[in-house]
């Protein structure tokens, strides 16, 4: 394996270490070694690349130049075609990924996603004219433009970190935008790869785009509070959610989320079980589980809730866990140390709920962080391992009572990021997920997930939409603007 060079950060245009030299380990979470060092960024890091990007955005042109932001944009994408193959195995090292998902949304498709913003951003019409009106007996022309919101603020969570690192960094820099990225502690490598492709590979100035690696949370904060920052574009838990909200108030920042779900598969007693069951507990199993949209509860007709079960056990049994690196990985490990404890917490709290395990059910005792693919029978909707996101590879099966039992049980869920309806009618399952609050949901195994479709969800699964045009103009102010008209 052929690692890249080191992890800096990007300040300013430049690449640095931590400003008191201090560092972190990464490790990759298959073995549980150290296979690089971080650099532990300070608050006079933050502040560095705060000011830089403050700067950048208030004194150079790269927010009104968008020849300069498409010339950048399509230098990074052939950066990172070129690079592909390092950043790949990268991305399987530092974040555990299995291979397969490097066709998705471990590269290619956050790669291709630049691109199409790219397109975009060379197509889009940023002034409409609304033609003339009288308001108030006075006859004006207006122009409805929009504008970049400024500074921006991203901060990406650790599981399938360039997915999220480019779905952020290319609309914001498209837009006009420049943006400080700050990766989790879990995955810095990656996002400092990125970093260091933009410093020798394109023209973007010096400022406009920043990366910090800061290993705590005090020092991430900053970018929260700091008044010279627009907006926040934070993907991570529901928890972390509140209090970025929170602590973005008082500057009253525009602030994105995307946060946790607990997806619900929904099969119809008209629907192929033994198909649903199995597609729903292999996609449980990819990267361990640890995707907020994966369908985590397998919801299906009472009558036919024993053989579901068995064949999700099957299912998740035949595929195991097994090494990252392995062509024929699809379950790897999951981040950490910390993790698999909360994982394995939740294990066992389902034995205390009364659920059964039809497969799996521990912690696997090897080198890094393992747990066994789990399925578990026995509990209702109600309970905690129904109503919480795990983050590991650990299936729920609930019993349903009809189209409309089903519908509520979807729906009783604090979250509503995505889900599937499987039926052998196409009108019925389109009318049953036309009921599921959630921002995305696959009808008959249909794929949502693509560059040009926005993505997000209800409830405490977030506020606002990452890619498609959606998420472009999240990081757009609306101004409108009125002249006189003549004659």
């Amino acid at each position: 394996m052929s690692l890249p060079p080191p992890a800096q950060q990007l300040i300013d245009g430049k690449l640095v270490a931590a400003s008191d030299g201090a560092t972190y380990p990464i490790l990759n979470p298959a073995t549980g070694r150290e296979i690089g060092r971080a650099p532990d960024g300070t608050a006079a890091d933050v502040e560095g690349a705060v000011a830089a990007a403050r700067r950048a955005f208030d004194e150079t042109d790269w927010s009104t130049d968008t020849e300069l932001r498409l010339r950048c944009l399509r230098q990074l994408h052939a950066a990172l075609l070129e690079d592909a193959d390092p950043f790949k195995e990268l991305t399987t090292a530092e974040v555990g990924m299995p291979g397969f998902m490097m066709g998705a949304a471990g590269f290619d498709v956050p790669v291709e996603g630049l691109r199409w913003v790219t397109d975009l951003l060379g197509s889009y019409e940023f002034e409409t004219d609304l033609g003339v009106a009288a308001p108030m007996g006075i006859a004006s022309r207006r122009t409805v433009r929009r504008e970049p919101v400024g500074v921006v603020a991203a901060i990406s969570p650790w599981n399938v970190p360039t997915q999220i690192n480019l779905a952020k960094v290319g609309p914001a820099l498209a837009a006009g935008c420049t943006v400080v990225l700050k990766p989790a502690p879990d995955t810095p490598w990656v996002a400092a790869e990125l970093g260091r492709l933009v410093a020798e590979h394109t023209d973007i100035p010096a400022g406009v785009f920043n990366v910090v690696t800061p290993r705590s949370n005090e020092v991430a904060a900053l970018l929260t509070t700091d008044p010279r920052v627009d907006m926040v574009s934070f993907t991570g838990s529901t928890q972390v959610g509140r209090a970025i909200m929170a602590a973005a108030a008082p500057t009253l920042k525009k602030v994105f989320l995307e946060l946790g779900g607990k997806s619900a598969a929904i099969v119809l007693d008209d629907a192929d079980i033994a198909s649903a069951a199995g597609a729903t507990a292999f996609t449980a199993c990819i990267h361990a589980g640890q995707g907020c949209a994966i369908t985590t509860r397998l919801v299906v007709p009472r009558e036919r809730y024993d053989e579901a079960v068995q064949v999700a056990a099957a299912t998740m049994e035949s595929i195991g866990a097994k090494d990252p690196a392995d062509p024929g990985a699809i379950c790897g490990p999951v981040i950490s140390a910390v993790q698999r404890d909360r994982v394995e917490a939740y294990l066992r709290l389902a034995e205390e709920e009364g659920g059964t395990f039809a497969t799996g059910g521990q912690v696997i005792d090897q080198d890094g962080f393992w747990i066994q693919p789990t399925v578990i029978a026995g509990l209702d909707n109600s309970s905690r391992l129904a109503q919480e996101e795990i983050f590991g590879p650990v299936l729920v099966v609930i019993p349903h009572d009809g189209d409309d039992d089903a519908v509520r049980i979807a729906n009783d869920s604090a979250y509503g990021l995505s889900g599937s309806v499987e039926s052998g009618s196409l009108e019925r399952a389109k009318a049953v997920a036309a009921r599921i609050r959630t921002g995305t949901i696959a009808v008959n195994g249909g794929v949502w997930f693509s560059p040009d479709a926005p993505f997000g969800g209800y409830k405490q699964s977030g506020i606002g939409r990452e890619m498609g045009v959606a998420g472009f103009e999240e990081y757009l102010e609306t101004k409108t603007i009125a002249e006189p008209a003549r004659g």
